[in-house]
């Protein structure tokens, strides 16, 4: 191949097709090279929930942009974005004490919240347990995906109307730096060229760079989830957080009140083991997706993370769904786990090699949320523009 790109993206998840998409605005050439058919990882494999009322200051000003992004393409074309708000639902006083700090904290940050009643929430949220619910938090800007088709669709969108190449079932297997460029090589022996390079494979970076990868702080998280059969004549707005959540979600950690209440929680208990929060999103269908758990390793020992489903967590979410929402059926028609990366120490795994490739991955639960502003951003710095 004698033609060269401006940019070339190995992995075409989400976090790696945002960096095709800015540098695409910004006029340049840009091909992703993806190993798969399609993307299988983390992208797909999530509730599909944009929400940046769960995050820390600087990526809820990361997330707030993703909105704006997502909801430009989906005014161009449809990639399954819905505008339906997301809610935290409160169990207790101490819970809706958090809600009620957050609430005041997104004022000052001009993000638009509205602190629900108890009765509000029932009204809204059909089959939401009375003894259950205290109150709620309301954030209407944010939006929900359908994972499994939407990257797809924003693959669709960004080849017809922006000019990526999107090159799928191409395994790349080293890159290096020539002639002042980057060239990937593929399994093949194909070389594709370019002047700068991202590689956003996830934890599949390994595979070029091993070193790097065993050496990083990275830690790579499995989430078990559930999809119910459809719902009959039943519907559930938007992303549905609860009390776990609320405990969890670091947007709260800057809440006055959050130290000293997660400072009582029993730290043997099922939920901290095993990370979990219980998370409702109704799929177009009609199915809800409950979750999820979170079970870590360092990176080099992903493995250690095993292949297998443990029913004794699915159990115990639905279980915990059970108390809070009154589905018309709790049967399982899917179970699945994903895994993503994340860093122990940084919000995020940025490594240079020489000056025109670059690693980046480790985004954790962050990616679906923040990977379309954080990457307009990075482009800009990795370009200088």
């Amino acid at each position: 191949m004698d033609k060269k790109y401006d940019l070339i993206v190995i992995g075409g998840g989400v976090l790696g097709t945002f960096h095709a998409y800015h540098a695409l605005q910004k006029g340049m050439s840009v091909a992703i090279l993806e190993k798969n058919s399609k993307p299988e990882g983390a992208t797909v494999r999530n509730f599909g929930q944009v929400v940046p009322s769960g995050m820390d200051r600087k990526w809820q000003n990361f997330g707030k942009e993703s909105l704006k992004i997502y909801k430009d393409i989906q005014s161009q074309f449809d990639i399954s974005i819905r505008q339906n708000g997301t809610v935290y639902l409160a169990s207790n006083e101490e819970e809706m004490q958090l809600i009620e700090e957050l609430h005041q904290i997104n004022s000052s940050n001009d993000y638009e919240s509205h602190l629900l009643t108890k009765e509000q929430c029932l009204v809204k949220y059909s089959g939401l347990l009375s003894d259950y619910c205290t109150g709620g938090l309301f954030f209407p800007q944010e939006v929900t995906v359908e994972p499994a088709t939407m990257i797809h669709k924003l693959h669709q969108f960004m080849t017809a109307n922006l000019g990526l190449d999107l090159v799928m079932t191409t395994t790349v297997v080293n890159t290096e730096s020539r002639n002042g460029g980057v060239v990937a090589t593929t399994s093949t022996g194909k070389e594709y060229k370019a002047s700068k390079m991202i590689i956003c494979n996830g934890s599949d970076f390994k595979i070029l760079y091993p070193e790097i990868y065993n050496n990083s702080d990275l830690v790579v998280s499995k989430l078990q989830m559930l999809q119910t059969k459809p719902q009959h004549n039943y519907k559930l707005e938007g992303s549905i957080l609860t009390g776990l959540t609320i405990r969890r979600y670091e947007s709260f950690e800057e809440c006055k009140s959050y130290a000293a209440i997660k400072s009582k929680e029993n730290q043997d208990s099922f939920e901290k083991k095993y990370g979990v929060h219980i998370l409702f999103k109704q799929a177009l269908d009609g199915s809800v997706i409950l979750g999820d758990s979170h079970e870590y390793a360092l990176a080099k020992d992903i493995d250690s993370l095993g292949f297998d489903l443990n029913m004794d967590i699915d159990n115990f979410m639905i279980e915990e769904a059970k108390k809070i929402i009154d589905l018309p059926t709790y049967e399982i028609q899917n179970r699945w786990f994903g895994l993503y990366s994340q860093c122990k120490t940084k919000d995020i795994f940025e490594h240079t090699i020489g000056e025109n490739i670059h690693i980046i991955t480790g985004i954790g639960g962050k990616g679906m949320t923040g990977s379309a502003g954080f990457a307009k951003h990075n482009i800009d710095k990795i370009f200088n523009v």
